[in-house]
């Protein structure tokens, strides 16, 4: 039993929404309106779902510090969404760190002893387009490690106290997207050198990079983009519908 925020994000959405209040107030039990999961889950199709209410399944079991159960329900939570969307191959969630390489890092822990391969994407970048993804692990089992890039369109300055102190050769300037991936005992000796040296970086190449591995530019192209602000999330519209 909990409180949601229902929104519609398409008209398939706000269709199934008038149903889910219609159906609250028709046909809802102790008190109206009250839909359950199952209502919820058929009609569920163009809507997103938003809670803060404390009353919430895992949201209580945190309040009770119930921690190893919070964790299994979301777990469950997140594996039945996978398979909602097709996707076949989930290993294992885990939680996030308070930096990138810090959420990476939990993440490479849940991986099997007999992967070959440590691919890490952005979650932010649903665009790639998988002969892109393909490039770059074949070129990871030639050179250890390869990330997906484009070259940049612009001059880049490099600037010190609002200064151009620099300009680099754009000739070997690239975007570093996402996939990137490497060979497994190359990563995690990048992991352990930089835990070892109180290192953080900001991307995954940068680990394998400081202890002197070689990581292939693949080039990509300019779809996959990062979603970070709103701007980002029109212009993806406009590419999928391309």
């Amino acid at each position: 039993q909990g409180h949601l925020i229902l929104l519609a994000k398409n008209e398939t959405g706000y269709k199934n929404l008038i149903k889910i209040v219609s159906l609250g107030y028709i046909k809802g039990y102790y008190y109206k309106p009250r839909i359950d999961k199952e209502v919820l889950r058929e009609h569920s199709e163009g809507i997103i779902a938003l809670s803060g209410c404390l009353a919430g399944n895992i949201q209580h079991r945190l309040l009770v510090k119930d921690y190893s159960g919070a964790k299994a329900e979301a777990e469950a939570k997140a594996k039945a969404e996978a398979e909602a969307a097709g996707i076949s191959k989930l290993r294992a969630c885990t939680t996030g760190g308070a930096t990138r390489q810090e959420s990476v890092i939990n993440g490479v822990k849940q991986i099997s002893k007999d992967t070959k391969l440590v691919a890490v994407h952005d979650g932010a970048r649903p665009l790639v387009k998988p002969e892109h993804i393909e490039k770059v692990i074949k070129d990871a089992s030639v050179f250890g490690g390869a990330t997906l890039g484009v070259p940049v369109k612009d001059t880049i300055k490099t600037v010190d106290g609002g200064l151009i102190v620099d300009t680099p050769p754009r000739k070997m300037l690239y975007i570093t997207q996402t996939p990137q991936i490497f060979k497994r005992e190359l990563y995690f000796e990048g992991i352990d050198f930089a835990l070892e040296h109180g290192l953080d970086f900001t991307d995954d190449c940068q680990l394998v990079e400081a202890i002197g591995g070689k990581v292939a530019m693949t080039v990509g192209d300019y779809t996959n983009i990062k979603i970070t602000t709103p701007e980002d999330i029109k212009l993806a519209e406009v590419l999928l519908n391309c």
